[in-house]
């Protein structure tokens, strides 16, 4: 990786980081020169704007995810422990707040939106395990499916990340499969 490299993802971990504890308001070029312990204007040089860094943020998050997902979850090995990957998400709380927030400050963005939605580059590895999911529980037609159990999945861990956390999750995921069936 080029020194380039590196150091826009230090900026973006910084970002991720500081927004997730602070919210997208604490986002200034200044905040993640203080949090990188960098001279005054150095975060501006690989961001010149603010929504630079948003972009930074936003493939730093989807890089994140895909390496998560490299090795593809498999279904869950047990029908009584459905929320598995539920569980393996909410292992990054912190990237996830940022990602719901993003998503709500970036709705009308046509270009950065679908980077967190639809066109996510994980976005096939998690049909791909969707459908895995649904096959093994006998869901007729698993691919037309699978997104509605990524919504399902999604808004539980949103649940989570924000603090709710509803305490059933596999009751949940498992009641839906059931209802597919």
């Amino acid at each position: 990786m080029s020194p380039n490299t590196d150091r826009r993802e230090a900026i973006a971990d910084a970002a991720i980081s500081l927004v997730a504890a602070e919210g997208l308001r604490s986002l200034t070029h200044r905040a993640i020169d203080r949090a990188l312990d960098l001279p005054a204007g150095s975060t501006s040089y690989y961001a010149r704007t603010r929504r630079q860094l948003i972009e930074l943020m936003v493939h730093r998050l989807a890089n994140r995810t895909v390496a998560d997902m490299a090795e593809p979850p498999s279904p869950p090995s047990s029908p009584d422990r459905p929320a598995s990957l539920l569980d393996r998400l909410a292992e990054r709380a912190a990237d996830h707040r940022v990602r719901y927030a993003l998503l709500v400050d970036l709705a009308g963005d046509p270009e950065l939106h679908p980077l967190l939605t639809t066109a996510s580059p994980a976005r096939a590895q998690f049909l791909a395990a969707a459908e895995a999911t649904l096959a093994q529980a006998g869901v007729a037609d698993p691919a037309r499916h699978a997104p509605a159990l990524i919504a399902l999945v999604d808004g539980l861990l949103f649940d989570r990340v924000a603090g709710s956390r509803v305490e059933n999750a596999d009751e949940v995921i498992a009641a839906y499969l059931r209802g597919m069936r």
